[in-house]
């Protein structure tokens, strides 16, 4: 009898199907690029699992002022596929690595019709459960003002502090070079004063009988 309950529980354990746990997906916040410029847009996810081999990441669009979003990527079976007919079918090119949890694409010659939101969902099985997580691109025909004066703002940061060290490396090899010079000098001059010293003699006591009353 518990031989029979033995084997009972070892095949509904068997065919139980293994639970699922939440996926973490991760994307940027915004990208900024410029008109005919190639940009990278990551997507990694977090899972407790191992990656699975059918693992999968898909990728949507919605373009600025709309709010139907469409497919223009999809990863699985390990194969990637670009919708062929979208505005991206000729510049979306797969550049992740789905062994190490990365579902990055790759947008060509970007122009300005190309703002909008992208969209990446990834799958772990048998960790499904997750949400999307979006990034949101801005194209400009030049470097805006406001990017501008943050990096010029960078910039001149970074140079500030890069004179800033050499300022004070100099001056504490100033400071340095002047302690051990000084330090030099008052030994030399004790040791001279010694050496006259000596060379001087012991002063010999007065003789009382020609002191003068």
């Amino acid at each position: 009898m518990l031989t029979f309950l033995a084997l009972t529980s070892v095949v509904l354990l068997g065919i139980v199907p293994e639970q699922s746990q939440a996926i973490a997906i991760y994307t940027g916040w915004e990208r900024h690029a410029l008109v005919g410029s190639d940009i990278r847009l990551s997507c990694s996810f977090f899972s407790w699992r191992w990656t699975s081999e059918d693992v999968t990441f898909s990728w949507t669009y919605r373009p600025d002022g709309s709010r139907d979003s469409i497919s223009i990527f999809h990863y699985t079976g390990g194969a990637a596929y670009v919708d062929n007919k979208g505005p991206f079918r000729d510049r979306l090119e797969f550049v992740g690595n789905p062994g190490r949890r990365d579902g990055s694409i790759l947008l060509k010659n970007l122009e300005l019709n190309d703002n909008g939101t992208f969209t990446c969902d990834a799958k772990n099985p048998p960790d499904i459960v997750g949400r999307p997580s979006s990034v949101r691109l801005l194209v400009f025909e030049k470097v805006p003002i406001q990017a501008g004066v943050i990096t010029g703002a960078i910039i001149g940061v970074v140079l500030g502090l890069l004179v800033l060290i050499v300022v004070i490396y100099y001056l504490m090899r100033f400071l340095v070079a002047r302690r051990v010079f000084s330090l030099s000098v008052s030994k030399h001059g004790k040791k001279k004063k010694e050496g006259s010293q000596q060379r001087q003699g012991p002063v010999p006591p007065a003789d009382p009988s020609k002191i003068k009353v």
